[in-house]
C-alpha cells in the first residue's frame, strides 16, 4: 500500500463532535495508516492541527492537551520538514495550477517526498497534479483500496 499525506482537516475531525459521521471515519482511516506506517503529515499540518483544536472547535482543546495531541500526531506520522525545495515547488505550483499557497505547500510536501497521495477533505476527490493524487475519505467513492499500489 502507498504512503499518503493527511491533511489538516482529516487530523483535526477525530477532535470535533459537530459531525459523529466524518469524526469515527477520520479516526479510523488514521488508525489504519498509523498501523500500517504509512501515514506522513507536514509540518504545516501540525500548526494548522494546532490552531484549530485551540480556536475553530465549539470546545477547544486545553493547550497542554493540544500540545500533547501534536506531540502524539508526531510520533505516529513522519513529519515532512517544509524546506527550501517545498517552498519553491510549491510557489511554482501556486501559480501553474491556482492554488493558494498554503495548499500549494502541502501537495509541495507530498511530491517532494514522492508520496503520491494527499488525503483532504479540501479538493476534489481523485484530482491528479503532477503525481500526486487528492483522495477526500468522505467522498461516496473513497475506498481505502484506492491507496494501494
Amino acid at each position: 500500500m502507498s504512503d499518503i499525506l493527511v491533511d489538516t482537516n482529516i487530523l483535526v475531525y477525530p477532535h470535533d463532535p459537530r459531525d459523529r459521521e466524518k469524526q469515527e471515519r477520520a479516526r479510523g482511516i488514521i488508525d489504519e495508516l498509523v498501523k500500517s506506517e504509512r501515514a506522513f503529515i507536514s509540518v504545516q499540518c501540525l500548526t494548522e492541527f494546532f490552531r484549530s483544536v485551540r480556536w475553530r472547535l465549539p470546545e477547544p482543546l486545553h493547550p497542554a492537551d493540544a500540545f500533547a495531541q501534536v506531540k502524539r500526531i508526531s510520533e505516529a506520522c513522519e513529519v515532512l520538514d517544509l524546506t527550501l525545495q517545498v517552498v519553491l515547488e510549491a510557489c511554482r505550483a501556486s501559480n501553474r495550477h491556482q492554488m493558494s499557497i498554503w495548499d500549494a505547500l502541502i501537495w509541495a510536501a507530498a511530491k517532494v517526498n514522492e508520496i503520491p497521495y494527499i488525503l483532504t477533505e479540501d479538493a476534489e476527490h481523485n484530482r491528479f497534479i503532477e503525481g500526486v493524487r487528492y483522495l477526500n475519505p468522505f467522498a461516496a467513492e473513497f475506498e481505502m483500496n484506492l491507496l494501494e499500489a
